[in-house]
């Protein structure tokens, strides 16, 4: 969930520390640069060979090996080019310094190769180890449930990561299938803890719980519980944080029960058009309970037929942009899918929302696709 009105990144923020990572970079080749302007001008009889023999140094702390070597080719061929023009060859100094750039060029290569080789070897365990909280947190929904095919999908925002604030879960229950899709406010561990606390509660309460709002209640109550453990998250987070959450649930009957809690609409797929079912009555996200006038909600109704296809999703979805800053049309890529089954749909619909976006998302991703079967329990499609 992206956060809205968020102040600009201040000194030492994350921010901050990338766009100097980013200026480290040009040290060396502005080195190279410096010492090319003083060997062409009357200040030559300054040396500056210690300056050229760092250079494939300070570019092994910032760039990998490629770039360390393009920094050490460009320290050498700026001592090739400031001793013919000097006219310094034959003397001692001119070969100390190139046996010296020789040397800490090596050093610098086999130190970033084996820096990349570490960080990828860290990389590679957190990506196993993140990997396998995903299966216990976000695990693959069953394929059929009753009356429905269904399929899920995540995709985290962040390079490299499996898991963020993004939830989802489908269950067969005795009262029929129940579905949950939500978004934490806020990014990293107290967004994935929250999760974790509003999905353990719905897996919990859809067995015993009849009524859908007394469902997604038990999510909120777990919520505040989990927020007032000292020290479980930060205090941004136990002031501002907040979920939102719809949970749909399947009966007997061709109808579909939705509870929505500020979270965007479901979406159905009826004759290859799209309808959002849009709740009767809004209400607050989980966490902004207090400000419900009235009932705690109420459940909305709407027909679920045989041949339909219902999408909860997370807002990762409907507000990704492209580089226009225009919106991805989710209803038009819905009708633009052709007739497959539902991981394959979930698939055309991840690879359309990369196209729209360049591969850059900025928030999560979380679906939950179901399709309804006939009667006989075979699919329509």
């Amino acid at each position: 969930m992206r956060v809205p009105n968020r102040a600009p990144p201040g000194p030492g923020s994350g921010g901050h520390h990338q766009v100097l990572f980013g200026l480290a970079k040009f040290v060396p080749f502005a080195i190279a640069l410096l010492v090319l302007a003083i060997e062409f001008t009357p200040a030559h009889v300054i040396y500056t060979g210690p300056l050229l023999v760092a250079t494939p140094a300070l570019a092994a702390v910032t760039m990998g090996p490629s770039g360390t070597l393009a920094a050490a080719g460009l320290a050498v061929a700026v001592s090739v080019a400031t001793a013919t023009y000097n006219q310094a060859w034959g003397s001692q100094q001119v070969y100390s310094n190139f046996l010296a750039l020789f040397l800490v060029s090596l050093a610098s290569v086999m130190t970033s190769r084996m820096a990349r080789a570490r960080s990828a070897s860290e990389l590679s365990q957190v990506r196993r180890i993140a990997s396998a909280a995903q299966k216990v947190l976000l695990r693959p929904v069953p394929e059929r449930l009753g009356p429905l095919r269904v399929a899920s999908l995540y995709v985290a925002a962040e390079k490299g990561a499996q898991i963020g604030g993004d939830l989802y879960e489908a269950m067969e229950t005795r009262y029929g299938i129940r579905m949950i899709v939500g978004d934490v406010r806020g990014k990293g561990l107290p967004a994935v803890r929250t999760a974790a606390a509003v999905l353990g509660a719905f897996r919990e309460a859809v067995y015993y719980e009849d009524d859908l709002v007394d469902v997604i209640r038990h999510c909120e109550a777990a919520m505040r519980r989990d927020a007032a453990v000292p020290g479980a998250v930060d205090e941004e987070a136990l002031v501002e944080g907040f979920v939102t959450a719809v949970v749909a649930q399947v009966p007997d009957g061709h109808v579909v029960e939705v509870v929505n809690r500020g979270h965007p609409p479901p979406l159905l797929l009826r004759d290859g058009k799209v309808q959002a079912l849009m709740p009767s009555s809004p209400l607050p996200p989980l966490g902004l309970g207090e400000f419900i006038a009235g009932p705690p909600g109420t459940r909305d109704s709407y027909s679920f037929l045989p041949g339909d296809r219902l999408l909860l999703h997370t807002d990762g979805v409907n507000e990704a942009r492209d580089s226009a800053n225009a919106f991805f049309a989710l209803p038009e890529a819905m009708e633009a899918v052709p007739d497959c089954g539902p991981r394959q749909f979930l698939d055309r619909l991840r690879q359309a929302l990369v196209r729209h976006t360049g591969d850059r998302l900025a928030d999560d991703v979380a679906m939950i696709l179901a399709d309804r079967r006939d009667e006989t329990g075979r699919p329509v499609r």
